[in-house]
């Protein structure tokens, strides 16, 4: 994605602040969030998945499928 960004610099001429067109800001925060929520489903399955294969060496408690996706 080509950004129109404007810098905007101090008296001294180092840049300070970025500007860009509302449309591309909220594009870039859509992107942001679907990111953000894959990334929350991948920690939650690797949590998951790490809890399964303590489980299977320890011998400890069993839980469905049914009950980690009630916790999500």
């Amino acid at each position: 994605m080509k950004l129109a960004l404007e810098y905007i610099n101090d008296t001294q001429g180092n840049p300070k602040m970025v500007q860009l067109p509302v449309t591309q800001w909220k594009r870039i925060v859509s992107k942001l969030e679907k990111y953000e929520q894959a990334l929350k489903i991948k920690d939650d399955l690797s949590e998951a998945f790490g809890e399964v294969e303590r489980m299977s060496k320890t011998g400890g408690e069993k839980r469905t499928l049914s009950s980690y996706l009630d916790e999500l």
